[in-house]
């Protein structure tokens, strides 16, 4: 449940904290005061959309915090835990207050490790966790500026998550609910949400059943819609394979001919170069050989011959004289492979320059069309089969997805119709316990019909159609409650069907923003009672202008209006406040609703009167 919310420089209110218990909370207040900023405050916990004119006239932001106590197991803990939130029980948080103040949890950090460790450790030896509660801060920051903020117990979070941790933990029913209760959509919903887990569980495996048909549904059409195209690129794909698989490019053959006709190109460069460097290293051959002409060799090996008979008589040279003789031994090879590297560039020949020419042009075309290089080619290629493949297998394709799709749909109509079975025993349970709700209600004669009619087409949701009629009175036909219930009908059987479904519900908290519009007298106490009946298992709030449903509160708040303050830049502007009543205010506040004289004695007699009737058993 939510413990308490704290407001700042929203709408009218500058800073206000409500108090909230379990059970009936109602708040109540003059026209203006600001009773529709606590609801703003609220949803704005739950993620709803956040307008910058809602922030108070001068103001640099608006700030809404609150404290919830739910169940360790609550799908919201797990939630919130995967945001990365630390979690105290409201033990912990009564013992920190000191060190981080809740109205300031929007903005905060979590703990470090070491203090996590130990605040969980305080979690699971406090009574609070004994008895399976974990507190959750939720908290919602507006800019002036635009910008928009959201925090779990201190750290900062997406809004959508803010919004899916609050849903799952609140129901919000305002009169545009009435509104959404005439559509089918939510007619359906609200069925299936009494139809129960069972069904459930059934519903969402036909949803999953229903896509997979889906999809094959749009496979078989794209295919027998685009066959003239599917054609088109098959042939095409057919000509480029073709002309690929002519030329039998291999992996990286692109860069080897570039370096292999670069050589030819280069080949008397290459063997002047190479009979040089063999001169130098060697000297002329035998025949020319002349005594006078330096070579690498031939001065490497005197520098050997030279050390030769001292070596042994020195460790250290005797070490020069290993080196110098494996320079004379690479030398010698160096040259042996120049002179054989510069015989062998003859072989080649012109005829092989021309051939990797004519190989690299062939390749060059295929790079054009199909990639940056022959591997990108190749690569496109093995592509294309696959693809050709799919392509050249329409029709066996199409047979297949003709059976399949006529099986999956065989088997969802059965499915569809077990649905429609089962939703049409859940309506008539749920038109009598809502009839019942609504003879409570002051509308003791009115029926509640659930409509479920079969349709020719499978959808979504299987194949029918939900609607909800009304019967207000004996001998009138049932009609949608679009065009059969007033306002004030249509705010009682809103009430009604969530009495009903609260029972399956696993919300803590029920909010109504002035549901009972339209609604006055014997329907109205009615009304109160009702709410009050479902403030025994969950924690309700009402925002109200009825006396006779405010007489019901557990825990009476009041907005009202402090005080008006000038401002030579605005102008002016409006201050409220919020109290928690007692006893004798709580009279004074109903004598107001009642008679507008809050020290009307006669008005004050009613008020007592109302609270007095309202906690009778």
């Amino acid at each position: 449940m939510i413990d308490y919310v704290t407001i700042s420089d929203l709408g009218v209110i500058e800073h206000a904290e409500l108090p909230l218990n379990a059970g009936l909370n109602v708040v109540t207040g003059e026209t203006g005061a600001g009773k529709t900023m606590v609801v703003t405050a609220l949803g704005l916990l739950l993620g709803a959309r956040a307008e910058a004119t809602a922030i108070r006239s001068g103001a640099p932001q608006a700030v809404v915090d609150a404290g919830l106590t739910v169940p360790a197991g609550h799908r919201c803990v797990g939630l919130a835990r995967e945001a990365g939130a630390w979690l105290q029980t409201p033990e912990d948080t009564a013992d920190t207050a000191d060190t981080a103040d809740a109205a300031d949890t929007a903005g905060a950090e979590p703990p470090s490790s070491g203090d996590r460790g130990a605040l969980e450790a305080a979690e699971a030896s406090s009574p609070q966790q004994q008895r399976g509660e974990v507190e959750i801060l939720l908290g919602r920051t507006l800019s002036a500026k635009g910008r928009s903020r959201a925090s779990v117990s201190g750290r900062n979070v997406p809004i959508a998550l803010l919004g899916e941790i609050g849903s799952s933990l609140v129901t919000v029913h305002g009169q545009s609910d009435q509104l959404r209760l005439r559509s089918a959509t939510a007619q359906r919903r609200a069925l299936d949400r009494y139809a129960g887990a069972e069904f459930a569980a059934q519903l969402a495996q036909y949803k999953q059943r229903f896509t997979g048909y889906q999809a094959k549904v749009a496979e078989l059409e794209e295919i027998t819609t685009n066959e003239r195209e599917r054609l088109r690129e098959a042939e095409q794909l057919q000509l480029a394979l073709e002309q690929i698989d002519a030329v039998e490019p291999q992996p990286g053959e692109d860069h080897e001919l570039k370096t292999e006709s670069l050589k030819l190109e280069n080949v008397e460069s290459l063997r002047d170069a190479a009979r040089s460097a063999q001169l130098s290293l060697s000297g002329p051959d035998a025949a020319e050989a002349l005594d006078d002409v330096p070579h690498a060799v031939a001065l490497v090996e005197s520098a050997a011959t030279a050390l030769a008979a001292v070596q042994d008589q020195d460790q250290e040279l005797g070490q020069i004289a290993e080196q110098i003789s494996s320079v004379s031994s690479l030398l010698n090879d160096a040259a042996s492979e120049l002179g054989i590297y510069a015989a062998h560039l003859d072989e080649s020949g012109p005829e092989r320059l021309a051939a990797v020419h004519q190989r690299r042009a062939d390749l060059e075309r295929l790079i054009r069309l199909y990639g940056p290089d022959i591997d990108a080619v190749l690569g496109w290629a093995q592509e294309a089969r696959a693809r050709l493949h799919n392509l050249q297998s329409d029709s066996d394709r199409i047979e297949e997805l003709s059976a399949e799709i006529d099986e999956l749909q065989a088997r969802l109509w059965t499915e569809a119709e077990e649905l429609r079975r089962r939703r049409a025993e859940a309506g008539e349970r749920l038109g009598a316990a809502v009839g019942a709700e609504l003879a409570a209600l002051a509308m003791p004669r009115a029926r509640m019909v659930l409509e479920v009619t079969a349709t020719d087409e499978l959808g979504p949701e299987g194949a029918d159609t939900v609607a909800m009629l009304l019967a207000p009175h004996p001998g009138a036909d049932p009609l949608p409650l679009g065009k059969g219930a007033s306002g004030g009908e249509l705010s009682r059987v809103m009430l009604a069907l969530e009495v009903v479904l609260a029972e399956g519900s696993d919300t803590e908290t029920f909010i109504f923003d002035e549901v009972d519009a339209g609604v006055g007298g014997k329907a109205a106490v009615q009304i109160g009672r009702r709410l009050a009946m479902l403030a025994k298992h969950r924690q309700v709030i009402v925002v109200t202008h009825l006396p006779q449903v405010a007489a019901y509160a557990q825990n009476h708040i009041r907005v009202f209006k402090s005080s008006v303050r000038d401002d030579s830049a605005s102008g002016g502007f409006t201050a409220s406040d919020v109290t928690a009543l007692d006893e004798e205010q709580r009279v004074s506040e109903l004598a107001r609703m009642l008679a507008g004289q809050e020290d009307s004695e006669s008005a004050r007699a009613h008020a007592r009167e109302l609270i007095s009737g309202a906690a009778a058993p």
